[in-house]
């Protein structure tokens, strides 16, 4: 076979196994393989630019630099839906129907916290995205959307064919990026909606292809392959969309509002963001008899779970200062109950936003989590406010060291730029010892602290030089013999790690724990890593020319080369550890879903020891997940694994099989 036939044979497997993946949620080979096949294509494709293909599955790692998004027109007008935030608005909009055209069957799907999007079709092949917009003009996003691997690049259906669905960041997706966010020193994103709009409004594709988006498709207009909704969304599934599973029929009212019921109390255990529940009217001919209003269609609803919003009091606001020196203001909070757990703190991001919202000491204020995740001050209750209540002044100095503050040209926040600062330092160090970095057991932030006051540690080389002081340590406050060599034996075990531990720890600026193992695998060692030039780093995949400014920056510092120099003297291991998927793992090519706390894993680490084994981890249960392991305080996925007689294990079970 020569090699363009190749092409066309690789495009092919992969374009299947992809689906298999992304859309079936059933892969039938190995990641390692595809990844193996992909790197074939992709070197192929080098060699024989003639054979370009807009749709080759290589082109959804992102390619295209836009310098802006085209407006584009709706063919047919993306409209919004009518809301209702109560039941009785339910049964009164439900009654209107029903009133005039007697029982009616309706399509109850789960209301996607996401971005609206339309996707067409001509002649079988993907053609645009375009955004909702104003509901008639919207932005071309093909190329940021051809990146999503979950939809079909084409179709066996060769007639113009416009779907109509909702872009959304999955939540292990938006707990990743901000992870990284966070470790880079840059803001964090409010929510999974925010962080799907912002990256599906990237100029450069690359970026957006890195943030793990995903769709649901739930809108055919004018159909002409069903006679219902409902046809229509199987019709959908077969073409290759992915069409929500929950979405479901129902000959009343009263049904739709048990599932509203149902779907409440297991929404926050759901893998992605939805805030309510849209019903449709099933029947393509009565919705054609119902018609519309200027701006909604009377066949539709939304209904809106209440929002989870409390009040409470801000006692006070504090700085926090990070290991890049980002310093945050921060709201302490009168202890309230939202979304479940208990919330006596708030970040309240940054100057601006204070000033913005004018949040004072003293205030009564709504307080809600973003995206049911990260605590949130909506508003202050203005007037409650009885002229106790203090302005808060942002200081000019460190709360810590003392050092003068800056605030950067384009930047909200403010930054301590002494590299010295306690409190860079405590950060950097824990930073180091994370379970996704170096994974030193024992050597949390306040024990760092500790340390640090004691003189012990004021470096990431002093962590590897801590066995010589062990009467100094053994006299700390709660510290005993056994807390010492476990503390020890954490320290050693470290030194075995593989490369993107290690530079994961580094905590160079937007260099998180997936560009950590980009970066290890690609240069095998550090020396190569650390010698690498702006121009290689920035043609690696997920890497970019930004990122590849600040390495270069972080080499460039002698006093960080020298670092690097003394952790290797002290043992530490400098290469790239390839973990090969064993091929007699009960686990290799089996989809998982982890629910509950496990007492000697953490997510993080059950995960990759999984993935290592062969196996998916997924994080909903469905008909097709082949195993559950569950901890303590596991809910309804462990409920619902057991209803569909899905395999179940719990810790012990799960190590006797590894």
């Amino acid at each position: 076979m020569d090699e363009k036939q190749r092409i066309l044979e690789l495009r092919s497997l992969l374009k299947r196994y992809s689906y298999e993946y992304y859309t079936l949620d059933k892969p039938t080979i190995p990641d390692s393989e595809y990844d193996q096949l992909f790197r074939e294509l992709e070197d192929l494709e080098k060699k024989h630019p003639e054979m370009d293909d807009p749709d080759s599955v290589t082109k959804r790692v992102g390619f295209e630099i836009l310098s802006e998004f085209k407006k584009i027109t709706h063919e047919r007008p993306m409209l919004s839906l009518g809301d209702v935030f109560s039941y009785d608005e339910l049964r009164d909009w439900s009654s209107k129907i029903t009133d005039v055209y007697g029982p009616v069957e309706y399509c109850a799907e789960y209301k996607i916290d996401g971005l609206a999007m339309s996707l067409i079709y001509e002649d079988g092949r993907f053609v645009q995205a375009v955004t909702r917009g104003d509901g008639i003009t919207g932005e071309d996003v093909t190329s940021n959307v051809r990146t999503i691997h979950s939809i079909p690049m084409s179709i066996p259906y060769r007639q113009r064919y416009d779907i109509r669905g909702e872009i959304y960041m999955p939540k292990s997706s938006f707990n990743r990026l901000n992870r990284e966010r966070i470790a880079n020193g840059e803001e964090e994103f409010a929510n999974p909606r925010n962080a799907a709009a912002g990256s599906i409004r990237q100029l450069d594709s690359r970026i957006c292809a890195s943030r793990g988006l995903d769709g649901f498709w739930y809108h055919v207009p004018d159909d002409v392959n069903s006679e219902t909704h409902y046809g229509s969304l199987e019709y959908a599934r077969r073409l290759g969309f992915v069409v929500n599973e929950n979405t479901k029929l129902f000959s009343d009212i009263e049904e739709v509002i048990g599932y509203i019921e149902e779907t409440a109390k297991i929404r926050h255990d759901l893998p992605y963001e939805i805030d309510g529940m849209v019903i449709k009217v099933n029947s393509y001919d009565l919705q054609r008899r119902l018609g519309f209003t200027s701006r909604i269609p009377k066949w539709a609803i939304a209904y809106k779970f209440p929002a989870e919003e409390v009040r409470t009091k801000v006692e006070d606001i504090f700085i926090t200062v990070g290991r890049t020196g980002k310093c945050t203001p921060n709201a302490k909070l009168t202890p309230v109950k939202v979304a479940g757990t208990t919330v006596g703190f708030a970040t309240l991001h940054n100057e601006d936003n204070i000033r913005d919202k004018d949040i004072r000491i003293g205030d009564t204020v709504i307080v809600r989590k973003a995206g049911d995740i990260i605590p949130e001050v909506v508003r202050a209750i203005k007037e409650d406010r009885n002229g106790t209540q203090m302005p808060f002044v942002f200081p000019e100095t460190c709360p810590v060291c003392g050092g003068r503050l800056y605030r950067f040209e384009d930047e909200a926040a403010h930054y301590c730029v002494n590299s010295e600062c306690k409190a860079r330092l405590v950060y950097s160090i824990a930073h180091f010892t994370e379970r996704n970095a170096m994974n030193i057991d024992g050597l949390g932030e306040k024990r760092v602290e500790a340390f640090l006051n004691e003189g012990l540690l004021n470096s990431f080389e002093d962590i590897y030089k801590l066995h010589n002081r062990k009467d100094e340590i053994l006299q700390m406050e709660k510290f005993g013999l056994k807390s010492y060599d476990n503390l020890i034996e954490a320290i050693e075990n470290s030194k075995q790690n593989s490369l993107e531990r290690l530079i994961n720890g580094l905590g160079i600026r937007q260099v998180g724990e997936k560009a950590a193992k980009v970066l290890a695998a690609y240069f095998r060692d550090m020396e190569h890593f650390m010698n690498a030039s702006v121009e290689e780093l920035s043609e690696i995949r997920d890497i970019g020319p930004v990122t590849a400014e600040y390495i270069r920056e972080f080499f460039n510092e002698a006093s960080n080369v020298e670092m690097i120099e003394q952790l290797r003297m002290l043992g530490v291991n400098m290469n790239y550890i390839d973990n090969t998927v064993s091929n007699d793992s009960v686990f290799k090519d089996k989809t998982v879903v982890l629910t509950g706390t496990l007492e000697k894993y953490s997510r993080n680490e059950a995960t990759a020891l999984l993935e290592n084994l062969g196996a998916r981890v997924s994080g909903s249960v469905s008909g097709k997940t082949d195993y559950v392991i569950y901890g303590t305080e596991a809910g309804s996925k462990l409920d619902k694994a057991r209803k569909l007689g899905i395999t179940t294990l719990n810790e012990e079970e799960f190590e006797k099989l590894l």
